[in-house]
């Protein structure tokens, strides 16, 4: 089981910092080439050049209002959000297309031969060259255009920002344009309503051969004065009857998709319906966000838009209960007024019957007359000081700078690419390691391995780069061989020569090497051994041994040579080898099995160990046919190299011949393994010199990959006892 699945309830930062020893070549791997093709196509992107004009955005007063006074102009973020889309609409770059000649300037970068459609120009402009900007705030606009060429990037920028100032002067001129309009319209009203209401005036005076007699003159009884109090009051709600009657008309003359854009202006005060402006930009900045990231068929995205269109319906719901509302409130001072007017007609009735019934009529109209001039007066007032505004109008957006060309790219960025790529390729290799941990299910430690197989392990070679090149005289080398040399002898019945074959479930876990340098440290050591290379389809002992490869077993076996002949006699002092052989597409078949077994019974007779190199267990039929004429057969066993099963499987197949499965050897195994493999690989070092051991090491360019100090460290730690 692999360090994750052993223990993963139990699992620490030690554990993870195994696994980052343990696989550390493969996360600098992984992570040198997510840097390198994102640099190789960072290299190869194109580039884009960056031009920025800044422009200052005020909020204009609004739309020309009776009776009420302007509020000064302050930061409104909603407003400039309708500044960033006006920006980004087509009425403002569609005229910045037609004058640049856009389409026909961009048609080589989009791989056209002809000049594009400006709906498509327009699509590629707001996708992928314009960005508009703004500080928290502020009311500075910053236009950002990005293009493959400097000047054009700067050409779009600077035409952009003078475009939308015309089109705000010229916004701003309409509105006021409009305003004065419609005073002058109801003051040419009213003239006409005084002039009528004199020529009224004038026949009651007349009718009634009243002359000398003061329009402004003033009668002290109660119901005279009660009657002009209420000719006050209805005349100040006539007005506010114009002003709501207004205010409905101009709101209902806006079309409806309009209408969001005054909500943040005085005409719409309603705090409810700004709320859900505020949630709609959120909503509208949300899927404006996801869109270049995101597919049209995103699960994220759709979310977003649907959002967007129910607060969007919402609004324009609220949108049309405040025309109604405007509607309603007109009706409503229409109805004060007609109802003012029946109770002023009444009080006139009323006063018509006393005493003073014949001088009232001409009273009332000349008090008409007044209310009348007066409201005539005040119209006056508005549109002369409406146009004193419109002569000198407030700038409401100014240009701060030109846009000049870029000298040097901002895009790619090397720095946030690089960046990127270290943190991402880091995150994505430690991710492959842990994983690769995670599904791994070969051996892991000595105690696994003994729990599995239920075998005992006879030796752990450590891991070493060409082993049989290094000098062989240092102990901490030859010492995982001894150690090894002696688990098999005290295993083995003492005294009795044995025929021994060495195995592994899979080829190429080092076994040939392995049996190798066992076979001469057993020669050195004083016994006659002799080694004989039983992988007759890829033979490999008579390279190591720098030996012919014929005669040899093949040729044994087949009745070609005798036992004598091949037989190559003190490869070292103490053993002696037999090669594979000459004969071509041999095979270790159950014909051979008697005489290889005769050979073995001569050879136990001149020697004390028969040991053979075997080819590996699964898949190739040799092995079986070489384990059933042994006494014992020892398993090899490559650190993280085959899963159990594999294993298992080879065991299996030994058991299944009846032949005694005397151990497991663990080969390959770095010093960094971690578990109870660093009990034997660290105090190998033990017996070493260590200043030469390190010389040769450093000369042999073969030192073993090592973590937390190395082979060095674990010394100075096992030396301290003994000291």
């Amino acid at each position: 089981m692999s360090i994750l699945q052993g223990s993963k309830e139990t699992a620490s930062l030690a554990d993870f910092l195994q696994i980052l020893r343990l696989r550390k070549a493969l996360i600098a791997l992984i992570l040198s080439l997510v840097v390198v093709t994102t640099l190789a196509v960072t290299a190869f992107l194109p580039r884009w050049y960056l031009a920025t004009t800044k422009v200052r955005v005020e909020k204009p007063e609004g739309e020309v209002k009776l009776f009420q006074a302007q509020n000064s102009n302050s930061y409104d973020p909603y407003f400039l959000q309708d500044q960033f889309k006006i920006m980004q609409s087509e009425k403002v770059l569609y005229p910045v297309i037609e004058r640049l000649g856009l389409n026909a300037r961009l048609a080589p970068v989009l791989g056209a031969t002809s000049n594009l459609p400006s709906a498509i120009t327009y699509r590629y402009l707001v996708d992928k060259m314009l960005r508009i900007e703004s500080q928290r705030s502020s009311s500075l606009i910053e236009i950002n255009v990005f293009a493959q060429e400097p000047q054009l990037a700067a050409d779009i920028a600077n035409e952009i920002a003078r475009t939308y100032s015309a089109d705000r002067i010229a916004l701003a001129t309409s509105d006021q344009s409009e305003g004065l309009a419609h005073l002058k319209k109801e003051l040419a009203g009213q003239e006409d309503v005084v002039r009528r209401q004199r020529d009224a005036v004038e026949r009651l005076r007349k009718d009634l051969n009243i002359s000398g007699v003061d329009l402004n003159a003033r009668y002290s009884d109660m119901e005279i004065e009660t009657l002009r109090q209420m000719q006050n009051t209805l005349i100040a709600l006539s007005v506010d009857a114009i002003g709501r009657k207004t205010r409905w008309e101009r709101f209902k003359s806006i079309a409806p998709s309009d209408r969001v854009s005054l909500v943040n202006s005085e005409l719409i005060p309603d705090q409810n319906i700004q709320n859900l402006l505020q949630a709609y930009l959120v909503a509208d900045q949300k899927v404006t966000q996801l869109t270049p990231r995101l597919g049209e068929a995103h699960p994220e995205l759709v979310a977003a838009v649907d959002a967007r269109a129910k607060i969007r319906q919402q609004l324009d719901g609220q949108l049309q209960g405040y025309e109604s509302a405007l509607e309603i409130a007109y009706k409503e001072a229409e109805a004060r007024v007609a109802e003012l007017k029946n109770q002023l007609a009444q009080a006139k009735v009323d006063q018509i019957l006393s005493a003073r019934e014949r001088m009232r009529p001409f009273e009332e109209a000349a008090q008409k007359l007044e209310d009348e001039q007066r409201l005539l007066t005040t119209l006056k007032l508005t549109l002369r000081q409406r146009e004193i505004d419109f002569q000198v109008p407030k700038k409401t957006i100014e240009i701060l700078n030109t846009a000049e060309p870029a000298r040097a790219p901002s895009r790619p960025n090397w720095v946030l690419n690089a960046t990127f790529a270290f943190l991402f390729g880091g995150i994505f290799a430690v991710g492959v390691a842990v994983l690769l941990e995670y599904f791994d299910t070969s051996f892991r430690t000595v105690s696994d391995v003994e729990t599995r197989l239920r075998l005992p392990v006879l030796g752990v070679i450590p891991f070493a780069r060409d082993l049989l090149e290094r000098d062989t005289d240092d102990p901490a080398e030859l010492e995982p061989f001894r150690v090894l040399h002696t688990n098999l002898n005290l295993t083995l019945p003492a005294g009795k020569p044995q025929a021994l074959v060495i195995f592994s479930a899979g080829p190429g876990e080092g076994k040939s090497t392995t049996l190798h340098r066992l076979a001469r440290l057993m020669g050195a050591g004083g016994e006659r051994v002799i080694l004989i290379d039983s992988d007759l389809r890829r033979p490999t002992q008579h390279r190591l041994a720098q030996r012919p490869k014929e005669p040899g077993l093949s040729d044994l076996l087949t009745g070609q040579r005798s036992l004598d002949d091949v037989i190559q006699r003190q490869l070292v002092p103490g053993l002696d080898f037999i090669p594979s052989g000459s004969v071509s597409g041999f095979t270790l078949s159950l014909i051979y099995g008697n005489r290889l077994r005769d050979a073995i019974a001569t050879l136990k007779t001149r020697y004390d160990k028969v040991v053979f190199d075997s080819p590996p267990i699964i898949g190739v039929s040799d092995t079986s046919v070489l384990i059933s004429v042994v006494d014992g057969a020892v398993l090899l066993i490559q650190h993280r190299r085959n899963p159990q099963s594999m294993v298992l499987r080879a065991q299996q197949i030994v058991e299944e011949r009846k032949t005694p499965l005397i151990g497991v050897v663990l080969n390959q195994v770095p010093p960094n393994a971690g578990g109870d493999y660093g009990y034997y690989t660290s105090n190998y070092a033990y017996y070493s010199d260590g200043t030469r051991s390190r010389s040769r090491r450093a000369a042999a360019g073969g030192r073993p990959p090592s973590s937390g100090g190395g082979p060095d460290k674990d010394r100075l730690v096992l030396h301290e006892p003994e000291s």
